[in-house]
């Protein structure tokens, strides 16, 4: 694990303390369960292959072809190397976290809709090999949350894009073919669905906080502020009446009693 990476953990967990106290930003289970779940799935998988000594690459992607269609759902469960899961386990645990923390409402779909849809256009555009691994999933929350972001134009959601972007930035040249053995279609295929979704699902986000002077029910005229200036926007002094008022001052003391001697 990255400091990068510690640093959006620890980022996440006192945004999810603070804005939990609010009326939108709640505390879940499925923040804590559909990250487990995830990171269960994919490690059970790749112990099942230890234990029957083999590999499941078979259920992967194959572009082009009717049998290569099941690794549309199968292949984020695929890993190649003990190396290969370990580098997807905490992405893909901190952005489901993430996703689910903040996009609620919406977080099942991104994540059903958003991984047939990377596995299909991998299908279509993908060179002829078998293509496994979470990773098509992370550049799909990766993109949706910088995106939805973005859109959402809520500071909260904002600053969660930046951070995403600061920590998982690099993730951007692997969507070209700079390395042989790496699946850039599938990460091309996961950032381009995360960035449909951020476009499509509508997701809520907390209404921004009005100043009294933007409130509907708001009357210049009865604002003591506003009423120091005329229509022209030009100070105008309010005149005061002076009140006399009779001052009384009472003094109090007290007799010394004490004689000296």
């Amino acid at each position: 694990m990255t400091i990068l990476q510690i640093l959006l953990i620890w980022i996440i967990c006192c945004s999810i303390v603070y804005m939990s106290e609010n009326n939108y930003f709640k505390l879940s289970n499925k923040v804590v369960i559909a990250p487990l779940v995830a990171v269960i799935s994919i490690w059970f998988v790749y112990w099942l292959e230890l234990v029957l000594e083999t590999n499941f690459n078979q259920f992967g992607i194959y572009p082009r072809t009717l049998v290569g269609l099941r690794g549309v759902l199968l292949s984020p469960f695929i890993h190649g190397s003990l190396e290969h899961l370990y580098n997807n386990t905490i992405p893909l645990a901190i952005l489901i976290t993430a996703l689910f923390y903040f996009y609620n409402k919406v977080a099942l779909r991104v994540l059903v809709i958003g991984t047939i849809t990377s596995g299909l256009l991998t299908w279509i555009i993908a060179r002829s090999s078998y293509h496994i691994g979470a990773s098509s999933v992370i550049y799909l929350l990766a993109s949706f949350i910088f995106f939805k972001g973005i859109f959402t134009k809520y500071y909260r959601l904002v600053a969660l894009s930046l951070i995403v972007v600061f920590v998982y930035g690099s993730m951007l040249w692997y969507l070209f073919p700079i390395k042989d053995g790496i699946s850039w279609e599938g990460h091309l295929g996961g950032f381009l669905a995360g960035l449909f979704l951020a476009i499509v699902l509508k997701a809520k986000t907390p209404a921004p906080k009005k100043y009294v002077w933007e409130q509907e029910d708001f009357k210049e005229e009865e604002d003591p502020f506003l009423q120091q200036f005329d229509e022209n926007g030009n100070f105008v002094e309010l005149e005061s009446e002076e009140i006399n008022e009779e001052i009384k001052i009472n003094y109090h003391f007290k007799e010394n009693t004490n004689k000296e001697d």
